[in-house]
């Protein structure tokens, strides 16, 4: 057989590639996330009564913005890495930014609370809870986030699944502030990234078995 023959017999009934695949499935797997963290959240914790009332409030809107930031940094980190060659940028500093930020935040607070009040600001009233009612919701979206990666090409595995992890970390924990009646900045910053933390181990550690092609 010929050369060009060969290349010929090779290329036969090759479809050609979805330029879109990449944004699609991580659309999908974001909107079946936050749907599913929401849904679980509202029927198995219940939405906060004075969820009207907080939410004129600028609080309110710092509490939101944590994991709304962090699961944008996420979401351009799991993109990035899902193609091979392809480095993360600055998408990591969005993911540090926001937390950062808390941290810095938070420590301003307790700093000039009074010292016998500190503790509490930390702990606040649901801590106990807190991380695992987030890893809980972030299920639904660990599942979806893992689905788009491996339809398409990681090679950096355990780096991918620790960015897919916190991309559904961050996805529960917004669905999660709908419930959570915590407004303390100190406890956002430890139990929040706390809870978003365990998703994140948990992709690292499954990333190279479940991404592997």
């Amino acid at each position: 057989m010929k050369t060009d023959d060969f290349i010929s017999l090779l290329a036969t009934g090759v479809a050609p590639v979805d330029r879109h695949a990449l944004t699609k499935r991580f659309g999908v797997a974001v909107l079946v996330g936050a749907a599913g963290a929401t849904l679980i959240m509202a029927m198995v914790l219940g939405i906060r009564r004075d969820l009207a009332e907080v939410a004129v409030t600028p609080i309110f809107w710092a509490k939101i913005a944590l994991p709304l930031c962090v699961m944008v940094g996420s979401l351009w980190t799991s993109t990035r890495l899902a193609r091979p060659g392809v480095r993360m940028g600055g998408s990591s500093w969005l993911i540090a930014a926001p937390i950062a930020a808390v941290w810095l935040a938070g420590a301003f607070v307790l700093v000039a609370a009074p010292g016998d009040a500190r503790l509490a600001l930390v702990l606040g009233k649901t801590w106990r809870v807190c991380p695992f009612n987030i890893a809980m919701l972030s299920i639904p979206g660990f599942v979806a986030v893992f689905w788009a990666l491996r339809g398409l090409a990681p090679t950096r595995l355990v780096l991918t699944g620790a960015a897919g992890g916190l991309l559904a970390g961050s996805t529960a924990t917004l669905a999660y502030c709908l419930h959570c009646p915590e407004m303390g900045i100190p406890f956002w910053g430890v139990w929040y990234v706390l809870g978003m933390l365990v998703p994140t181990i948990i992709g690292a550690v499954l990333g190279p078995r479940l991404l592997r092609w």
